[in-house]
């Protein structure tokens, strides 16, 4: 079927050239020049379909089926193209757990993205991070499907001296030989070197799965060391795949978003980036040193990035002209295509509709995958919701605390840290943010089906606890009370949440009490550094009702990203680990489900803000939090309206 697919997809793309208005680079090229348009999908995240299965319900906002019909008018557009994917394609929505957790993947199977992948025509592609989150035999399993190559150039089996040294997991880039048509018809061959990139930072992630087995380098240590290899094979032209955003500046070894040094390494024409799940060029990256948001250009090179779950198809125009028997870039531009537009209203509009082709290459699959998030496995006697999760107490969370205690309790029997106080850190992943004013959990009372547990707990991570001091116990709630910004005494409305730090990193620790003085600086920034040494906003910590032993052990139910240093964490590392689980969260949650029959999963307002008197701030939430406003505790909260972006914005009274 992929194949058959493929050629209905291929097929109806060609025979329309003289149908589409030519790109004004494609009307210039002359003798010798040629018109290459680059196209980048990233961060697709096994969205084939338009639909959303937590919600089990069709979508417009995502799906590369969606994304395929912008490549068809693309092909269409421009004398020579070349399709490119930015990794993470292979984790991140119910149909990859099921491929993975129910299905399998034996020898000779089609993962279901890499059929589509492949019915779209992808050219070649790179590793994400969470292509590791199922282990290194699932990702090879998978990858031995593909019709195209996958590159990785800073994963090595085997590190050497130097990383051409290396013995990479696969190959650190390929050549693709192609032939260019120029302005006067005439064919010309050129080398496409395609060289690709990784966070480091899967070994901390995915330390379960790659310790031992793969080693990471620095992403420019990388690039510097290949680059200049692509170009002595004979690369005319070389295009970066950096599974990694655009953050500072300056390099700096093993940084997580590294596209702007990157950009700067000698040898590199081009970059198509993803990770952030942003979208550049826009005004989201204004201001970012080394980028040029109105040019399209990282570094003076043009730069990419095209959203995540298909939202944007990411293009490339260059313009090259042959000079002496070599190619060189001489105009470039940056742009993004939308399969969908949001109005004032709040409402979705579509900008293209599927491609058949690609559904039908994996609707079994899709099939296959709603009849498994469909089972019923207990009930709840509340509604479960995280449209208050960063602001109070919440159901959400406390659920998935309550299903970690119940098993670490279980797990250290017998064990020599029997007898200690089990705590429990969870944190929201679906709390709006960038991911829009409709990312929210909302599973009302009622059946809990396995798509409402994977909708509490996006990841597949699996459990871990860590045994730490009272005094550790503070600083990790300290390092999650960097979420919210420092509050004047007596603010009016004063903007609440800080919007660069993730929800994922906001963990609430059930066990103790606690109150967060938010006219306190942030002890620790954004990215887990000690900002401000004097600062304390966590107050009135307490366990059992007393003062908390600084010097007192705990055992803190966690999930392997968090233990593994995810977030950079006081007391959650490698070295303070005791317990690592086989059993992922989603799985713990779902035995605890059935363990109890019904839950009963209400806050225990276990935190709360530190009184300010006469003091207002405001957040931002799903508009649909109206119905829950009765039942949020802790708090004095009260609803101001809308926002453009089609979130509601409510005040607390501090």
């Amino acid at each position: 079927m992929p194949h058959l697919s493929r050629r209905a997809f291929l097929a109806s793309t060609t025979g329309v050239t003289a149908l589409a208005i030519l790109h004004p680079f494609s009307a210039r090229a002359q003798a010798g020049q040629v018109h290459l348009r680059l196209m980048e999908t990233t961060d697709l995240h096994v969205h084939v379909f338009p639909y959303d299965y937590y919600s089990d319900k069709e979508v417009d906002t995502v799906g590369l089926a969606r994304t395929a019909a912008h490549v068809k008018k693309i092909r269409a557009e421009a004398t020579n193209s070349l399709l490119l994917d930015n990794g993470d394609f292979l984790q991140g929505n119910p149909m990859g757990d099921y491929i993975a957790y129910e299905r399998g993947m034996k020898e000779g199977d089609t993962h279901p993205i890499i059929t589509a992948m492949n019915t779209v025509g992808i050219e070649a592609s790179t590793l994400g991070n969470h292509e590791f989150n199922y282990g290194l035999d699932f990702l090879m399993k998978s990858l031995a499907g593909a019709d195209f190559p996958v590159v990785s150039a800073n994963v090595a089996k085997t590190k050497g001296g130097t990383p051409r040294q290396d013995e990479t997991l696969v190959p650190p880039y390929v050549i693709l030989d192609r032939e260019l048509t120029d302005g006067a018809g005439e064919a010309h061959p050129i080398r496409i070197g395609v060289i690709g990139f990784v966070p480091p930072q899967i070994m901390n992630w995915d330390r379960q799965h790659l310790e031992g087995r793969v080693e990471a380098r620095d992403i420019v240590e990388a690039a510097r060391a290949w680059v200049p290899q692509m170009r002595e094979e004979g690369a005319d032209i070389v295009i970066a795949l950096s599974h990694s955003g655009i953050g500072a500046a300056e390099h700096e070894e093993g940084m997580e978003n590294a596209a702007v040094p990157l950009a700067g390494v000698e040898g590199i024409d081009g970059l198509m980036t993803g990770h952030s799940h942003l979208v550049f060029p826009s005004p989201d990256y204004e201001g970012f040193a080394g980028t040029d948001v109105s040019a399209g250009t990282i570094q003076g090179k043009p730069a990419v990035m095209s959203g995540f779950w298909g939202s944007h198809l990411g293009v490339i125009d260059l313009m090259l002209e042959r000079d002496g028997g070599e190619w060189r870039v001489v105009t470039t531009e940056s742009s993004t295509r939308p399969i969908y537009e949001r109005g004032e209203d709040r409402s979705v509009t579509p900008t293209v509709e599927s491609v058949e082709p690609v559904l039908a290459s994996v609707r079994e699959e899709h099939e296959a995958t709603l009849a498994y998030v469909r089972r019923a496995v207990g009930q709840t006697e509340a509604p479960l919701y995280s449209y208050f999760a960063l602001v109070a107490d919440d159901p959400s969370v406390q659920i998935v605390s309550n299903a970690q205690s119940w098993y670490i309790a279980q797990m250290m029997q017998g064990t020599e840290h029997e007898g200690l106080p089990i705590l429990s850190a969870a944190a929201p992943f679906k709390a709006g943010g960038r991911g829009g004013p409709d990312y929210y959990t909302d599973v009302p009372a009622g059946d809990i089906a396995i798509k409402n547990v994977a909708d509490l707990y996006l990841y597949p991570n699996t459990v871990r606890a860590v045994k730490v001091t009272g005094a550790q116990v503070r600083e990790w709630l300290e390092r999650s009370a960097g979420m919210f910004n420092r509050i004047e005494p007596g603010a009016t409305d004063a903007t609440l949440l800080n919007p660069d730090f993730p929800s994922y990193n906001f963990d609430v620790m059930d066990g103790v009490s606690y109150r967060i003085d938010l006219s306190q600086p942030a002890r620790y920034d954004a990215d887990g550094n000690l900002a401000n040494e004097e600062a304390h906003r966590i107050v009135d910590l307490t366990f059992e009702g007393e003062p908390i032993d600084e010097a007192q052990e705990f055992i803190v139910a966690t999930n392997n990203y968090r233990a593994g240093g995810g977030g950079n964490f006081p007391g959650a590392t490698a070295e303070t680990t005791v317990f690592e689980a086989p059993d992922t969260n989603r799985d713990v949650i779902v035995r605890y489900i059935l363990d109890q029959g019904t839950i009963s999963p209400s806050a225990d307002a276990n935190w709360r803000f530190a009184p300010m008197e006469d003091t207002t701030v405001l957040f931002d939430t799903g508009p649909a939090a109206s119905a829950y406003l009765e039942d949020v505790k802790g708090v004095e909260i009260e609803e101001t309206g809308e926002t453009l972006d089609g979130f509601s914005r409510f005040r607390i009274r501090l």
